[in-house]
Parts: structure tokens; C-alpha cells; sequence
């Protein structure tokens, strides 16, 4: 018989075994999937978590939600690469659980979706059997790097010349070093070099610092400084796991560009990553920043899912919104 829960405080999460078991660092080998995430989002970025999931004995489906002024949306921010099921062992399940939420609101919007796992497409088809309106729309794009078997020199030998020209250039003015551990005054320099950047003030520097300490701990912290003359001006956040390395947060000081700190450091990286952690794909995130293509070879799309339950006369302007969108868009394809 299949059962269906919310869990608003997380600490009811921990103590059900099951559903903590699938959302552990040994069932889910990156961060945006594990419990320890979303409790690092509910405490520093003033998010209010639910976790809803569907069961039938030792199989479920779970979905982590956040309540946003009386609707639903994904348990994500802008840390977070994508959101996915973080488990869905049957497609009859999360349509269950998709039919069940229609009770608790009336609208859900997931960004960020992937589908090249097949997320955003078992998505959209299990909420729209369950009777939700669905709308699905590219909203951002993830670049990614596929080792492929290659060394690093092989790898940086296929980069664009200008990249490698600077690298040659610039690579004996710049002397990096990587931390696997978590190092209160390297992250201090990190957080003056933040602040000296061309990046936006940062979201939530207390969730980023928890996230390198637990990374850290862990092992799986890959933290680079890059110095010249002996004072940090460039740094970079970098996580490894499951075959993959996952790039964070980078930044330099302005006032450095000239050596082209962020491009030497990245290299340094990219060896480390590469020819010592042996991964097998380097995940760059969201955002179709420019600079990225250098270092990238494949770009996939990500998509924001609009749910609506039609018969609720909220949502009919919405819906009205999407159709005339979808319409619009294929007459401009045909």
C-alpha cells in the first residue's frame, strides 16, 4: 500500500532510516542530492523545507520542495547545479506522489531541471498524468567536461591557442597551491578576494563556508589560491566525487588581471583534478558564461518546469500564458 509524507523539519528526516539512508553521502554522490544540502539551505538561506515522499514498502519516490508564499517550488538556489528527484525508484510512485501534491497546492515551479538523465521529461510526464498543467521551458545551461580517458596535457593541448598562449605567457608570474582540507585562513583570503572581484555580493557566505568545512571534512574539498608576490589574488572552490568535479565558486582581484590569475589557477585545477583524482567529468555549473567554452566541450540545456492544476482559477491566467507561449514558439519553428 502506498504512503505518502511531508516532512517540514528535517530532523524528522534523519530519524526515518529509509528515507535518510537514500539521501546519504553512500546512495547520492553529489551534493544537490543529500540530506546534509538541503538542511545547509534551510538553516543559512532562509528557506522553508518540505520533503515530500511516496512509498510502498522498500521503494519510494521523494521530491525536495520548499514552501515559497503558499506554493511550491524546488529546494534549490543558486548554489544548487541542478534538482531532480532525489529518488524515484518507480514512475507509478512519483505520479502518486505528483497527485497527492495537488492537494497541498496549486502551482509548482522546479528549475533547473537536467535531461540528460531524463529528469526533466519524467517530470513533466508523471505530473501531467497525475492531472497537474505542465509547462516546460529551457531556462540556463550547464557546460561540462568528459575526460574521456585523457592526461591533462592532452586535454590542454586540444584548448583553444589564445587560452594556451596565456597560460605559457602568465604561468611562471602566478604560483598556485590546492588544499584537499578546509583552512580558516585560505578561505579568508578566498572571501577578500570574493569581495575584490568582478562577482556579485555573494548569496549566503555563511551556507558557502558550512558547505567547504563538511566538504572538507570529508575529503572532497579542492581549494586553490593563486598568489602574486606572495599576496592571494585568485581563488577558486572546487569539489570531487563520484567521478566528477564539480566547480563552484571562482574568483580574482581586479587589480591582478594583467596576470591572468583565475586562467593559471584553473589549469592548476584542471591537472589536479584530471591527472591526480583521475574524474572522468568536470561540471562547471549553470550559466553561459563566455570563458567557460574555453575549458568546456559539451553544453546541456536545463530546464524550469511550470505546474499548474488547471481547475483552480488562480492559475488560469498562467496557463492561458504558457499556451499562448507554446503556440508562439512553434509557429516560429514551422
Amino acid at each position: 500500500m502506498v504512503k505518502v509524507d511531508y516532512h517540514r523539519d528535517l530532523k524528522q528526516v534523519q530519524s526515518d532510516g529509509q528515507l535518510a539512508l537514500r539521501l546519504s553521502e553512500s546512495n547520492q554522490h553529489a551534493p544537490f542530492d543529500r540530506l546534509d544540502w538541503f538542511v545547509m539551505l534551510a538553516e543559512h538561506c532562509d528557506m522553508d523545507p518540505l520533503i515530500a515522499v511516496a512509498r510502498d514498502g522498500d521503494t519510494l519516490a521523494a521530491l525536495a520542495l520548499a514552501n515559497n508564499l503558499g506554493e511550491l517550488q524546488a529546494l534549490s538556489n543558486w548554489y544548487t547545479f541542478r534538482f531532480r528527484p532525489v529518488a524515484s525508484d518507480t514512475e507509478a510512485l512519483l505520479t502518486t506522489l505528483a497527485r497527492d501534491l495537488g492537494k497541498r497546492a496549486h502551482r509548482l515551479t522546479l528549475r533547473g531541471v537536467p535531461d540528460e538523465d531524463d529528469s526533466a521529461a519524467l517530470l513533466a510526464r508523471t505530473f501531467a498524468r497525475a492531472g497537474w498543467r505542465v509547462f516546460r521551458e529551457p531556462c540556463d545551461v550547464n557546460h561540462v567536461l568528459p575526460v574521456s580517458g585523457r592526461s591533462y596535457e592532452e586535454y590542454i593541448a586540444a584548448r583553444p591557442g589564445p587560452l594556451r598562449s596565456t597560460l605559457k605567457r602568465k604561468s611562471g608570474k602566478v604560483s598556485t597551491m590546492i588544499l584537499d582540507h578546509f583552512d580558516a585562513s585560505a578561505w579568508s583570503a578566498y572571501e577578500d578576494i570574493y569581495a575584490e572581484s568582478w562577482k556579485v555580493a555573494e548569496g549566503s557566505p555563511a551556507f558557502l563556508r558550512a558547505f567547504a568545512m563538511a566538504e572538507g571534512q570529508a575529503g572532497r574539498l579542492r581549494l586553490g589560491i593563486a598568489q602574486v608576490g606572495g599576496e592571494a589574488v585568485a581563488a577558486q572552490m572546487w569539489t570531487v566525487e563520484g567521478g566528477t568535479a564539480w566547480i563552484h565558486k571562482l574568483a580574482h582581484r581586479e587589480s591582478a588581471k594583467p596576470f591572468s590569475p583565475g586562467s593559471v589557477l584553473s589549469a592548476a585545477l584542471f591537472r589536479h583534478v584530471i591527472d591526480v583524482d583521475k574524474v572522468d567529468l568536470v561540471d562547471f555549473g549553470t550559466g553561459d558564461d563566455p570563458y567557460k567554452r574555453d575549458w568546456m566541450e559539451i553544453v546541456r540545456p536545463r530546464y524550469r518546469l511550470e505546474m499548474y492544476r488547471p481547475l483552480d482559477p488562480r492559475n488560469w491566467p498562467n496557463i492561458a500564458k504558457g499556451a499562448a507561449r507554446r503556440l508562439a514558439a512553434a509557429a516560429k519553428r514551422g
